[in-house]
């Protein structure tokens, strides 16, 4: 069979599909510049996150990271860039969270509302407060973080009054430019690239992190017999597998189309069969950035409190909330579970009731057999929505408290699994080779998926 534009037909190989997808989609110039483009601009990501701020002790920083496994936590999502408090130590997070907050505060304020349904116009306008919004919250969390180092020992000198202000204020401007220039890098990869481009930063500062993660785990000698290590293995293996089928399951709610409209003086009839996919885990990774937003912050607070407050029963207090909320307490993950499942019903219902699908499909002339149109069937949607965002609630739940049941199966310390690290780069891998296939069937090869 020939290709589209003259092209010559693809030769039957005895190379493995995937890989002969991945050559044929190297083999075609511009997916080439795309990919090469993807990847040179992740190599200035990661060379920028390698960049300290001013007048940072490497060393005593190492030194108080392995110490502490608040910072460790939180250093695994930003791909060791906090651990070298660089200039993109704060990651796209900051971004993140301004977009979900405006996409949560979209229905409540009406302006916000009537600029979601001005089309593409009014999107990038909303993406323009988003902007907007970041630079706020990247100053806050990276003046949070320098207090939490300080506090612990890893840096000296941080603070707005006397003669610590001008280097603090610099450390903060440079952390906040380096959050927006990875925001920059991210825009160009979704313009001229392959794949979103901030979901692309956050997975190569996820997979920049496992080497080291690995290491940690293996090489220094923490205890980790080989049979835990194997099983480790197996589950991080299994676990992708169930991400996968949970990412791509959804309920199909059958649509029929019967409408008829005039074009050019003729009378036309629409007819035809269609549905609505309604995905089991319709809020993504949302829900355990929530969870994890909030249930970091309770131990970081009573560490704080232990070591500012002088009252012996309020230090004691707090030293013992501190342990029972870390991040290696069984407290922790139970909160994180229940949190979990209740900010994936929480997302979804939100994102359903902005959609609107029963008056967008009473528009275009469709309905659901046997449902009567207009609210009956905004309740039907509801109601189908509610009982598989159990499924995808309960699998959310278990992903976020995989970490510890990883370590008390393998007793391998040291070695944790991020579970929303494993759940964004399953995501984003997806996402990117169903992008290389779309381009790849513009040309008639076979892709990667279908």
């Amino acid at each position: 069979m020939a290709f589209a534009g003259g092209s010559t037909p693809r030769r039957e190989s005895t190379r493995p599909r995937l890989l002969q997808a991945g050559i044929e989609a190297f083999g075609q110039p511009d997916v080439r510049k795309k990919i090469l483009f993807t990847l040179a601009m992740l190599l200035v990501f990661r060379f920028v996150a390698h960049i300290p701020v001013p007048g940072v002790d490497r060393d005593q920083l190492e030194q108080t990271f392995s110490q502490n496994a608040i910072l460790g936590f939180l250093n695994i999502f930003s791909g060791g860039a906090l651990q070298n408090l660089s200039v993109a130590a704060l990651g796209v997070y900051p971004y993140i969270t301004a977009t979900i907050v405006m996409q949560l505060a979209t229905p409540l304020i009406p302006r916000l509302q009537a600029l979601s349904q001005e089309g593409e116009a009014g999107r990038n306008k909303v993406q323009m407060y988003s902007m907007w919004m970041t630079v706020p919250l990247a100053a806050f969390q990276a003046y949070t973080q320098l207090i939490l180092i300080q506090r612990l020992g890893g840096i000296t000198d941080i603070g707005l009054t006397g003669g610590n202000a001008f280097p603090t204020i610099a450390t903060l401007f440079s952390m906040v430019a380096g959050t927006m220039f990875l925001v920059w890098l991210g825009e160009l990869i979704s313009e001229q690239g392959i794949g979103n481009g901030v979901s692309m930063i956050i997975l190569g500062g996820i997979v920049a992190g496992l080497p080291s993660l690995i290491g940690q785990g293996v090489l220094t000698g923490t205890g980790a017999a080989i049979g835990g290590l194997l099983l480790l293995t197996a589950i991080a293996l299994a676990v992708v597998a169930l991400i996968v089928v949970f990412q791509e399951a959804q309920r199909r709610i059958p649509v029929q189309y019967a409408r008829s409209t005039f074009r050019g003086g003729r009378l036309y009839r629409q007819q035809g069969q269609s549905h609505i996919p309604l995905r089991v885990n319709s809020a993504g990774m949302i829900p355990l950035i929530f969870a994890t937003s909030i249930m970091i912050f309770p131990p970081v607070f009573f560490q704080f409190l232990a070591e500012t407050v002088d009252v012996g029963w309020i230090a004691r207090f707090s030293g013992w909330m501190q342990g029972a909320l870390s991040p290696t307490g069984l407290a922790y993950w139970v909160g994180t579970f229940i949190l979990v499942v209740l900010f994936t019903f929480f997302y979804t219902m939100v994102v359903f009731s902005q959609q609107n699908l029963a008056d967008n499909l009473q528009r275009q002339g469709g309905f659901i057999p046997g449902i009567r149109p207009g609210r009956p069937t905004q309740e039907y949607i509801s109601r189908v929505l509610v009982r598989i965002t159990w499924g995808g609630a309960l699998f959310l739940g278990f992903v976020a408290v995989l970490p510890f049941l990883a370590t008390s199966l393998t007793s391998v310390q040291a070695l944790q699994i991020s579970a929303t690290g494993l759940l964004i780069v399953v995501g984003v891998v997806i996402d990117t080779m169903r992008q290389i296939e779309a381009q790849m069937m513009m040309r008639n090869y076979e892709g990667f998926i279908s």
